[in-house]
C-alpha cells in the first residue's frame, strides 16, 4: 500500500485556506504532524494537474463543436503548464519528478476514474468541481513549505482557464432542463470523492477529536466554495 506521509515527527505547520475569488476570509488552522513531507505534497499536486490535463484532452476528442474544443484546449493547456511548473520545482530540489509522482499514481488514477461520467458533460463538470476543490486545498497546504510552498502558491493561483466550462454547463442546462437534476446529483456525488483525496493528504494516523476540530474549518471552507461553484452554474448543491 502506498504511504502518503513520512511516519516521523515534523515541525509544527499552519494550514491556511487563502481567499481566492469565490472563497471567504482566510482560515488558519494549526497542525502538528498532519501535513505530508514536501516531496509527497509536490508529487500529489503535480500528478493531479497531469490528470486534469489528460481528462480534458479526452474531452476535446469527444467534443464535436469547435468553440468548445478551443475552450477545453485552453483549460487543458493551463493544467499542463501548472504540471510542468510543479515538475520544475521538483527538479530544482534535485529530485526525479517521475519517482516523486509515481507512488501516488494508483490512488489518484483511481480517483480520476471515479470522476469520469457516462456522458462527456458529467466528466466536464467533474473536472471543474474537483480541480477547483483540490486546487484550493493544495493552495492551503502550500503555506507549510517555505520557499517551495511559495512557488506552489504562485503556480496554483495562476489562471486555470476553466471559466468557459461554466458557460458550457449553463448552456447545456438551458438546452434541456433534465440536465439540471442529472448534473446536480453528479456534482453532489463528486464532492465526497474529492474530500476523500484531501483527507488522505492529512492522515499519517487516525485523526483524533482534537485533530478533527482543527481540520473542520478548512473542510467547511472547501464545501462552501464547492456550493458557490454549483450555485454559479445554476445547480443545486
Amino acid at each position: 500500500m502506498v504511504r502518503w506521509f513520512w511516519q516521523r515527527k515534523s515541525p509544527r505547520r499552519a494550514l491556511v485556506l487563502r481567499s481566492r475569488g469565490d472563497l471567504g476570509d482566510a482560515t488558519r488552522v494549526d497542525f502538528a504532524e498532519l501535513a505530508p513531507d514536501l516531496n509527497t505534497f509536490l508529487g500529489q499536486a503535480a500528478y493531479l494537474q497531469l490528470g486534469y490535463f489528460e481528462t480534458l484532452t479526452r474531452l476535446i476528442r469527444a467534443t464535436p463543436e469547435l468553440a468548445e474544443k478551443e475552450a477545453l484546449s485552453r483549460a487543458a493547456g493551463a493544467a499542463l503548464t501548472k504540471h510542468t511548473r510543479l515538475v520544475d520545482v521538483i527538479r530544482e530540489r534535485g529530485d526525479d519528478p517521475t519517482e516523486v509522482m509515481l507512488p501516488f499514481r494508483e490512488q489518484l488514477d483511481a480517483f480520476r476514474r471515479k470522476t469520469i461520467g457516462v456522458r462527456p458533460r458529467e466528466t466536464l463538470l467533474a473536472v471543474y468541481l474537483t480541480a477547483g476543490m483540490l486546487d484550493d486545498f493544495y493552495l492551503a497546504l502550500a503555506s507549510s513549505y517555505g520557499r517551495a510552498g511559495g512557488q506552489v502558491v504562485d503556480i496554483l493561483a495562476a489562471a486555470d482557464d476553466r471559466n468557459e466550462i461554466v458557460d458550457i454547463i449553463q448552456a447545456t442546462i438551458s438546452s434541456d432542463e433534465e440536465w439540471r437534476s442529472l448534473l446536480s446529483m453528479w456534482g453532489r456525488r463528486l464532492v465526497g470523492d474529492a474530500l476523500l483525496v484531501a483527507r488522505a493528504a492529512l492522515r499519517p494516523r487516525q485523526l483524533g477529536e482534537d485533530d478533527e476540530r482543527r481540520v473542520e474549518p478548512v473542510f467547511t471552507e472547501l464545501m462552501g466554495a464547492h456550493a458557490r461553484r454549483m450555485d454559479a452554474m445554476g445547480l443545486a448543491s
